[in-house]
């Protein structure tokens, strides 16, 4: 038996039942870095491979209690949020983060399935910038999703992107361009004010299922074991792009990265 701390990252996250993304990516990318997860689903889902078919949203009060319930018996290192799935689940989670300031708190926002399926309405995204945004710490949008919760024109460079988000209260936005085109991928880092970092990522064949996923449970995960933020973020973009390199065909859709 062993009383050293183990870092431990507190997951809110939708159930992808084919595995590929949502709460299970979360679990083998933190179990692969020696951390701890703690999962509060915020949402079930019919999907597979290629697409989500239907959200079916959890209740909010249920998300409160189990976090609660978490918060009060172990200790939390980070809180990563992925899929949200409802107004009621966002003003939860941000409410839940106002008791933990201490917290960092990383945000993949998904917006949208792989295949561009809308996973967010109009009501949904006002909620995230007006109560979730404001208490980030990294926030991992593609530029799709940077500019749905931006609300700037499709020619908004991503610089004017990463300001407006930065404008919002998020303290580091990540812009990654996956959706972009180019034989290179280039993910772009905003920290007070200004652009502070581009990484430029081959482009690989195919399309993947859990990228976003991956890269910001992974943020989390080095958060967690105590790198500082940039560095954090500089290891999880090395890791998700050896997971997306070694994907696998599981369905009949989209490669799933391999996380071990």
């Amino acid at each position: 038996m062993t009383t050293a701390h183990i870092p431990t990252v507190l997951c809110f996250s939708g159930h992808d039942p084919s595995g590929g993304a949502g709460v299970q990516s979360d679990i083998e990318v933190l179990t692969h870095f020696n951390c701890h997860p703690c999962s509060v689903l915020t949402c079930l889902t019919v999907q597979d491979s290629a697409t989500v078919h239907r959200l079916i949203p959890l209740s909010a009060n249920d998300m409160v209690e189990q976090a609660n319930t978490l918060l009060n018996d172990i200790s939390i290192d980070v809180i990563k949020i992925g899929l949200t799935g409802s107004v009621k689940c966002v003003e939860a989670i941000a409410q839940l983060i106002q008791q933990h300031p201490h917290l960092p708190v990383v945000f993949d926002p998904v917006l949208a399935s792989g295949d561009g399926t809308s996973l967010a309405s109009k009501a949904l995204i006002a909620s995230i910038q007006l109560h979730l945004l404001p208490l980030v710490t990294v926030l991992t949008p593609n530029s799709l999703e940077a500019r749905q919760l931006t609300g700037l024109t499709p020619t908004a460079s991503n610089e004017q992107l990463g300001q407006q988000l930065l404008s919002l209260g998020v303290e580091y936005v990540l812009i990654t361009g996956g959706h972009d085109s180019g034989n290179l991928i280039c993910n772009t880092l905003f920290h007070n004010s200004r652009l502070i970092d581009k990484s430029n990522w081959p482009r690989l064949a195919g399309e993947f299922h859990g990228s976003g996923c991956t890269l910001a449970t992974a943020i989390a995960a080095q958060i967690a074991l105590g790198k500082p933020i940039r560095k954090a973020i500089q290891v999880a973009q090395q890791y998700t792009d050896h997971s997306l390199r070694n994907a696998v065909q599981i369905g009949k859709g989209q490669l799933f990265p391999n996380r071990t």
